[in-house]
């Protein structure tokens, strides 16, 4: 069963799916979804980490409904474990039909991020607050 009511916070990141955005047969293309859940999870990694960071991994991903030209599509992405220099983002994406307040989850997925430095190799995140 699809789930209804998105987190209680604010999106990591907010954007609208626009016609480029499709695949052959007119529908959003996964990828496009997939890369919008990925911005979302560096930028809370990249925060968290205090520099940059890489994408490692995916351990899951699910797709559980449709996204549809117009929908807004909002993002939700929080840390939920960390390692020497790794941290374990879950992400989540909700669409919203522009004209209509409900709203629908339509995928989730656990990401994995790696600080790295400046030559590109893994560094330790800092120490948490």
């Amino acid at each position: 069963m699809t789930e209804l009511t998105p987190p209680p916070i604010a999106p990591t990141i907010r954007v609208i799916a626009m016609p480029a955005d499709t695949n052959a047969n007119g529908d959003i293309f996964g990828g496009w979804l997939l890369s919008q859940m990925d911005l979302a999870g560096g930028s809370v990694a990249s925060c968290y980490s205090g520099g940059r960071i890489a994408t490692v991994h995916i351990d899951s991903m699910s797709f559980l409904a449709p996204v549809s030209v117009g929908d807004e599509v909002s993002i939700f992405a929080r840390i939920v474990s960390t390692g020497r220099t790794s941290m374990k983002v879950d992400i989540t994406a909700w669409r919203r039909q522009r004209s209509e307040s409900a709203t629908i989850k339509v995928t989730e997925g656990v990401f994995v991020y790696v600080a790295i430095d400046e030559h590109k190799k893994p560094r330790q995140l800092p120490a948490a607050a």
